[in-house]
């Protein structure tokens, strides 16, 4: 799978989990240099506290683009270390 924006191709894995119709990319699969931190943050009852990355390709910025859970919980344990996209980020094979 592949997560592209902007042209770029931002992640690739041939190893992700699906939850809630979500591509949870390893986060070794991302391409660091098009990824910044985010403050923000925000909480699922069932998952988690899930913290934000935008992607920055060719000067443009798409703002929280990116989450993941640093700490799931255990119901989620399987997205532990993995990153996915929404905001026009498009997962293609």
């Amino acid at each position: 799978m592949k997560a592209i924006w902007n042209g770029a191709v931002v992640a690739e894995s041939d190893a992700t989990v699906i939850v809630e119709s979500n591509h949870y990319f390893p986060r070794t699969s991302i391409c660091e240099e098009y990824f910044e931190a985010s403050d923000t943050s925000t909480h699922c009852p069932w998952k988690g506290d899930a913290n934000y990355l935008s992607i920055n390709v060719d000067g443009e910025v798409n703002k929280d683009a990116a989450w993941y859970y640093e700490n799931p919980k255990d119901a989620a344990a399987e997205i532990k270390g993995r990153v996915a996209f929404w905001r026009g980020v498009s997962i293609t094979e």
